[in-house]
C-alpha cells in the first residue's frame, strides 16, 4: 500500500479526530461549573485570538479590525465586561504553518463573561447605524483571512511546588 493510498484512505479519519480533539479541548472552557470560591470567580480570563491574513491583505485587515471591531470591545470595556485588549504583531516571518499576522488579547473580567451569551447585536446596531456598510466591510474583514483561532490561556506560577 502506497503512502498517497494510506493519507487518501486515513485522511478523513485523522481530520475528524482533530476537529473533535480541538472542540474538546475548548467545551470545558463553556462548559466549566463556577467556581464556589468568590476569589476564582472574580479571576480575569484571558483569551487570545490569532489572525492569519492572506499576503498582501495585512494593512487592509487591522484598519477594517480597528474601525469595526475595536469599538465593539473598548465599549465592553467600558461596560465592564473586559478589563484590558491588546494587539501585537511579529516583528519578522516564520514559517507559513506556524505564521499569524496579528494577535489580539482579551482580559475578560472572569470566565463567566468570557461564556455569557452576550448580545453584541444591540451594541453593534448601537454603534454603527449604517448597517449595510458594517455588514459589508465585516464580510471583507472575514474574506481576506486565511485563518483565525481563540486561544483561552492561563498564568502558570513557575514557582509552585
Amino acid at each position: 500500500m502506497t503512502i498517497h493510498r494510506l493519507i487518501r484512505q486515513y485522511l478523513p479519519a485523522i481530520l475528524a479526530v482533530c476537529v473533535l480533539t480541538f472542540l474538546a479541548a475548548r467545551t470545558p472552557l463553556a462548559a466549566q461549573a463556577p467556581s464556589t470560591s468568590g476569589a476564582a470567580q472574580d479571576r480575569p480570563f484571558v483569551v487570545e485570538y490569532y489572525y492569519k491574513v492572506k499576503w498582501g491583505h495585512a494593512e487592509e485587515f487591522i484598519t477594517l479590525f480597528k474601525k469595526n471591531h475595536y469599538p465593539l470591545l473598548k465599549k465592553e470595556i467600558e461596560m465592564g465586561r473586559l478589563l484590558k485588549v491588546s494587539a501585537v504583531t511579529p516583528r519578522y516571518h516564520t514559517t507559513e504553518d506556524g505564521r499569524w499576522d496579528y494577535r489580539v488579547t482579551i482580559v475578560f473580567k472572569n470566565a463567566a463573561a468570557a461564556n455569557e451569551d452576550f448580545d453584541e447585536k444591540s451594541l453593534i446596531q448601537q454603534l454603527y447605524p449604517d448597517q449595510q456598510t458594517y455588514q459589508r466591510e465585516e464580510q471583507r474583514r472575514f474574506e481576506i483571512l486565511d485563518a483565525h483561532w481563540d486561544l483561552p490561556i492561563k498564568d502558570l506560577d513557575l514557582n509552585a511546588q
